[in-house]
Order: structure tokens, then sequence, then C-alpha cells
């Protein structure tokens, strides 16, 4: 096993969070890979969650987003702990509010780092911790003419 090198390029970056925002306007896969960029990088871990045609056994027609106002303010507390926790280069996150259909994106995040493996847990922290802490709430309409509400915290 080779050791752990001191140079600049192994380290996180000081400026390491590039993008977070909530919008109601589609989100661009492009964009987020492109803010993420890093010559240092040998590893970028992008996840990117759509809507799905169905939930809990029941077909889903329509969804929408809400969330409070602190919501951006939450995506950059938990990105700023996620650059604290690994040897992050370069992250983004961008969650959409507003109404959805099946196979619109939802949230886009993105995380580069010196290799591939702790790009990849870092992606996984940082979207795993966006949806179980950021005020954003999802009401689901289903095929059956039912509604349901789902909280992310």
């Amino acid at each position: 096993m080779a050791p752990i090198s001191d140079h600049p390029g192994e380290q996180g970056a000081s400026d390491a969070i590039k993008l977070i925002a909530v919008r109601d306007t589609p989100l661009s896969l492009d964009e987020v890979f492109r803010a993420v960029g890093d010559d240092a990088s040998g590893g970028t871990a992008l996840f990117v969650g759509t809507v799905r045609n169905h939930d809990g056994g029941a077909d889903v027609d329509r969804l929408g987003y809400s969330c409070h106002p602190s919501a951006e303010a939450e995506m950059r507390r938990i990105a700023e702990k996620v650059v604290g926790d690994f040897p992050v280069r370069a992250l983004a996150a961008v969650h959409r509010v507003g109404d959805l259909g099946v196979g619109d994106l939802a949230v886009v995040v993105a995380v580069s780092c010196p290799h591939r493996g702790e790009a990849f847990e870092a992606c996984r922290k940082l979207i795993d911790d966006l949806k179980h802490e950021v005020p954003i709430w999802k009401h689901q309409t289903f095929s059956d003419g039912t509604e349901e509400w789902v909280g992310a915290c």
C-alpha cells in the first residue's frame, strides 16, 4: 500500500462547495458535473434522484416538492460537514421544488475527491444526509386519486 501523500491535491480544497441551490426550474446534470470539475480529482461521484412511477405498491402520477425557507442553508450546513469529513475537492447539490412528473430530476448531487472511494463515500453521505435532514417535503398524487405527504426530516 502506498503511503499517504502530503501533496496539496490529496487534501480537500478550502473552497470546495461550488454550488448549493433549491430551484423551481428543471435541473441540469451538466451544470452540476461542471461545477465539481477539478484537476486534482481522480474520482467524481454523481447521484441523480428522479421521480419514479410508483411508491409503496401504488402507481404515482406526479408529485410536488415544497420546502422551508431554511432548506438551502441546511443544505450548505450538510455540505460543510461532508467537506470537513472527506478530502473533497469540489461539491455541488441542487434540489428541485414545485410540481414534477414521472422521470423529472428531483435532486442532483456530486462530489469530486482525489480518489474514487472517497468520492463515492462522500457523495453517499451527502445525499443521505440531505434526504434525512433538509426540510423538503414531497406531496405524491397516486393514479387512484389518493395523495400522501412525505417529510424529509
